[in-house]
């Protein structure tokens, strides 16, 4: 069965027989590696896993990161000594943010209903903090640079995809940001806190724009040709974000008022990517010279059984209430 789509392996001949793969989700290894301004990729020694959603603490000393799979939830490895450890369990596939001075992750989980925003100490010490309490289903985005803000996803009934914000001072009570007919995702804060990079389907296509904090005043448009997944600088001097298999770079100045250059194509590669780009499936380095990406293992996990069902539909209807026809 898929993880995501809930998808089962199976197929019904003509005759009304069925054939299916027993088991759970079958989630295949990948491989975490660091990838230059050019494309040049060199894997690093971690282990192979399910991996999705990597993401650097800002000394770029550990990678908190999700893994699917057999042992799911989140997972932090820690680059000097190459040691990778469970953070929290999951059965879900949570994205994972750290918080900017380190201490704690923040992380959407279902715990009890449609997944909710949450945050623990990143050394493990102690249970996870609710942040949230929504009847919709909220994804984790970004953190303001002085920790006081934080910005998600929503999937609102009525509107769609929306942006909201939870204020750490006062009554921690989230407010809507981007809230229109269109859909608004993956929430990116600028290192200055002044914007915020998104991604917006309003124009029928998935691009980037740029809207300033906490507001009012006009978007701009980054992407020129379809865009994901958008990430900044640690000097805010570029914005990144993803074109299918390509990743794009725009140089931006924040102050005292915003610009940015026509996007540039910096290197392609299949690469991991998660799925509805609520977040980008990919980090960057503190000096924006090197890519943390996912990749797929060239061995994928081997079907060891086939189970087969003769006449299926026949004893589906002799079992159903109606009976056979």
């Amino acid at each position: 069965m898929s993880p995501f789509t809930g998808a089962a392996d199976f197929s019904l001949s003509g005759d009304g027989s069925l054939a299916y793969v027993p088991g759970g989700a079958r989630v295949g290894e990948r491989t975490l590696l660091w990838v230059d301004r050019i494309g040049t990729a060199q894997p690093l020694p971690a282990p192979q896993r399910p991996y999705m959603f990597p993401r650097l603490s800002r000394d770029g000393q550990r990678l908190a990161v999700s893994i699917q799979g057999a042992n799911p939830g989140i997972w932090v490895y820690e680059l000097a000594r190459g040691i990778l450890s469970r953070l929290t369990e999951s059965a879900g596939v949570p994205r994972s943010i750290w918080t900017p001075d380190g201490k704690h992750l923040t992380f959407g989980s279902p715990q009890s209903g449609p997944a909710n925003l949450y945050w623990m100490l990143a050394d493990g010490s102690g249970a996870a903090e609710r942040l949230t309490a929504s009847e919709n289903f909220q994804v984790p985005g970004s953190w303001s640079p002085d920790g006081q803000v934080f910005a998600f996803t929503e999937a609102d009934p009525a509107t769609g995809l929306d942006i909201w914000v939870l204020g750490l001072q006062g009554d921690r009570k989230p407010r809507p940001f981007l809230q229109t007919p269109s859909n608004e995702y993956g929430p990116a804060f600028s290192p200055d806190g002044r914007w915020v990079a998104y991604g917006s389907d309003e124009t029928g296509r998935q691009e980037i724009y740029v809207w300033p904090f906490p507001g009012p005043g006009g978007k701009m448009r980054i992407s020129t040709d379809g865009g994901t997944e958008p990430m900044w600088t640690r000097n805010g001097r570029e914005l990144f974000y993803r074109n299918g298999d390509k990743m794009m770079a725009t140089a931006v100045e924040t102050k005292p008022v915003f610009a940015a250059t026509k996007p540039k194509l910096l290197f392609e590669g299949h690469y991991q990517t998660g799925f509805g780009a609520f977040e980008p499936d990919y980090d960057v380095n503190s000096d924006g010279q090197k890519f943390l990406m996912i990749k797929a293992s060239q061995q994928k996990s081997a079907v060891t059984q086939l189970n087969v069902v003769l006449n299926w539909s026949d004893e589906l209807c002799r079992l159903g209430p109606a009976g056979k026809p």
